[in-house]
């Protein structure tokens, strides 16, 4: 099962170099504890050439996950509220505002980036994005709160909260199914509504005003809100990839990238729901 968010991709991508030789060692249909080989074909992490699962307590655990997640979570909290706290946003400052969140999100991007293609999690650079990425939030969570919609932020956080949360249940009672034909579907629509996104940007910074009409409107919130429908569903798809570290017994340090992409994940609901509610609020 692969997935798009690059953080986990590198497990669907192990996972697959060795479902050929599992399928051609193992009949089709049989079992591994309680996952059929047709979905776990092969498990990449068990040391040397079997199969089964970690037993030395090197392995990854949900607790291992949880902390972990915890941890980057609350980095970009805590930098966040000291960013909307410490650089307080006014109209005569709102160039160098802008300037300080431009530049926390490049910088965050480009750490994000430099994870991503690095062959082991590097808490330093994990911890680092969670921390620029905190600045961005703060800052720009704060402008829109003091001179566009009052009082959105909170509702914004707890609208996040509640759609993390559904997720979860739904997916923890198999009402969303993460499928091969779910994860393409995901994958084409994501780089759809991005491709949308760049477009909006490009039309807006030549002159087009309102680039699209994504900022405003019945047509700005129904894109947030397709914002926020793909960002659950990589949530789900997420919870996917962890759940299959976990059974195919990954090494411990894999945590660190499980929560390096949820907290993307939740970085990009968080986003669209404020879109969706700044508009919402701005409009009436």
């Amino acid at each position: 099962m692969r997935t798009s968010n690059p953080i986990f991709s590198r497990w669907g991508a192990a996972r697959d170099a060795g479902a050929a030789d599992a399928h051609a060692r193992r009949p089709v249909g049989t079992t591994v504890g309680s996952r059929p080989t047709d979905d776990y074909a092969t498990n990449p992490y068990a040391p040397g050439a079997d199969t089964s699962p970690r037993t030395d307590g090197t392995a990854v655990t949900m607790d291992d996950v949880i902390v972990r997640t915890g941890t980057t979570l609350g980095t970009v909290a805590l930098t966040a509220v000291l960013s909307w706290l410490l650089l307080p946003v006014d109209e005569a400052n709102m160039g160098r505002s802008y300037g300080i969140a431009l530049g926390a999100a490049l910088v965050a991007f480009a750490l994000s980036m430099v994870q991503a293609f690095k062959r082991t999690p590097s808490p330093g650079l994990i911890l680092g994005y969670a921390a620029f990425e905190g600045v961005f939030l703060g800052v720009l969570s704060s402008t829109i709160s003091t001179y566009v919609a009052p009082g959105v932020v909170v509702q914004a956080v707890l609208g996040t909260f509640a759609v993390s949360a559904g997720v979860l249940v739904a997916y923890r009672m198999r009402w969303i199914r993460v499928t091969q034909r779910f994860t393409g579907f995901l994958a084409a629509a994501a780089t759809g509504f991005l491709l949308l996104l760049v477009a909006d940007l490009l039309f807006s910074a030549f002159g087009a005003g309102n680039g699209l009409g994504f900022h405003s409107g019945g047509l700005g919130i129904l894109f947030g809100v397709i914002g926020i429908l793909l960002g659950a569903a990589f949530l789900a798809l997420d919870f996917r990839q962890v759940e299959d570290a976990v059974a195919n017994g990954a090494p411990r340090e894999e945590a660190w990238l499980a929560a390096f992409g949820l907290t993307m994940t939740l970085v990009w609901i968080y986003l669209e729901v404020l879109r969706v509610l700044t508009i919402f609020n701005s409009d009436n």
